[in-house]
């Protein structure tokens, strides 16, 4: 069974999704992929999704509560990452990126071994289901623009920005 609840944060309302392995869900919920995402999960899981509590979301609603009060900058909880292997490389590497700093898609590709996989690395961002903790928001565009966030751009802009203020990297060049 996947656990879900909802919780609220200063991006907007949140659903959380967890498993006996771990967090396998943190996303906004008007996502437009949402059921997708949702989907893929319960695929993978075996498991089906209902409504309910979970000793785990605790633990994440405290973590995160620290996040957005900008004391914890990495995350310690157990997550349940389901989704291809290709999927769980391209995750794993975005948790390699620093907080308060970004990689473009390219720089994502070339740090997973292949450079020319930029589009299916960003389509495995795409598919990113625990947002913030698993942070495809610090990828962006190669120019610097910010470019492909399931979110929505102004809170991909968010999060980067609070990550810079509360990271002490503030005044070292540019956000984006």
């Amino acid at each position: 069974m996947i656990a879900l609840k909802e919780i609220d944060t200063p991006v907007g309302r949140m659903r959380m999704g967890a498993t006996g392995e771990g967090i396998c869900l943190f996303d906004f919920q008007y996502r437009r992929s949402i059921d997708a995402i949702m989907n893929r999960i319960q695929k993978h899981s075996g498991d089906r999704c209902a409504e309910g509590d979970h000793p785990l979301f605790d633990l994440l609603e405290q973590q995160i509560g620290a996040y957005f009060a900008g004391s914890l900058q990495v995350f310690d909880l157990p997550l349940h990452l389901l989704g291809t292997p290709f999927q769980k490389t391209v995750w794993l590497g975005l948790m390699q990126i620093p907080y308060g700093t970004t990689r473009s898609y390219k720089q994502q590709s070339m740090f997973l071994g292949n450079e020319k996989a930029i589009r299916a690395v960003a389509g495995a961002n795409g598919e990113n289901g625990i947002a913030i903790i698993v942070p495809c928001h610090r990828v962006i565009g190669e120019n610097g623009s910010l470019i492909g966030y399931g979110g929505g751009l102004q809170r991909k802009q968010w999060l980067l920005e609070h990550e810079r203020k509360h990271s002490g990297l503030s005044g070292q060049g540019s956000l984006f």
